[in-house]
């Protein structure tokens, strides 16, 4: 039990990388937790927004990997807000505050779910240059939970946990899924009755994602989906780390793809 809470990897972070506390809205009690890791000099950084019982360290895995090939990373944990349009507008505070004009989505559950609804949100002057979405949605009455939507503020945190646990796997999973559940359940039991409730409001509060508003950027998986911006003034990896035979390659790639649009 609890093997990633004490694994060296964790350990090396939590030491490595502070945990910021940021306020941008009026109301003092709003407060943005975030890890921010990487060459500060990248100014298009890879964002990760958390599940409903996910804090900012679930991914620091990401974040050690990541900063190691030269990334700009930051993983959230989000305020309490109790709709959609507060979220972007506080999320939009924030990008502000950190001096960030266009970024890159990586959202899990919820997280992806609020990535696409902050890439609606600024579609008029866009800030998302793309979306990596893990395990999301775009429409909350798949859960058929909106009807509750507005009562989670009422429940203790004891019941909001096991709403929330009901949907972790029961069965028997390997010993890495295991450690991994564990991680989360302990991350879930760090979360206040507020938060928790907020999220969950959230998840299944009514509300879709108008396709047509997203429908001009990227998504695509993980392992490949930066590399487009390689070489751009979007990229979220310090230059000096791609190679220059790699610029050539994705030069060609973008090349061949603009001439088959224009056909």
């Amino acid at each position: 039990m609890g093997e990633i809470k004490v694994s060296p990897d964790y350990n090396w972070f939590r030491s490595t990388v502070p945990l910021k506390k940021i306020i941008v809205d009026d109301d003092d009690s709003k407060v943005w937790s975030l890890y921010d890791a990487g060459p500060r000099s990248i100014r298009c950084p890879l964002i990760f927004l958390p599940p409903v019982s996910g804090t900012a360290d679930v991914f620091f895995q990401q974040i050690l990997a990541l900063t190691g090939w030269g990334y700009r990373v930051i993983a959230l944990q989000y305020p309490v807000y109790w709709d959609h349009l507060e979220f972007c507008d506080g999320f939009r505070k924030l990008l502000d505050h950190l001096q960030l004009d266009k970024v890159h989505l990586f959202g899990a559950s919820l997280g992806g779910f609020l990535a696409q609804k902050f890439a609606e949100y600024t579609h008029k002057s866009p800030r998302v240059q793309s979306l990596i979405l893990c395990n999301a949605f775009s429409d909350t009455s798949i859960f058929n939970q909106t009807w509750t939507a507005n009562s989670f503020w009422l429940m203790p945190a004891f019941m909001l946990k096991k709403i929330v646990l009901g949907n972790f796997a029961s069965g028997p999973v390997d010993p890495e899924m295991a450690d991994g559940i564990d991680f989360m359940v302990d991350r879930l039991e760090s979360l206040g009755q507020s938060e928790l409730a907020s999220r969950l409001t959230l998840n299944c509060q009514n509300s879709y994602v108008e396709p047509h508003k997203i429908r001009d950027i990227p998504v695509t998986i993980m392992d490949i989906h930066l590399l487009q911006f390689h070489g751009t003034r979007y990229a979220a990896i310090d230059p000096s780390m791609v190679s220059a035979e790699e610029l050539e390659v994705q030069k060609i790639s973008l090349h061949t793809s603009s001439e088959q649009e224009e056909q």
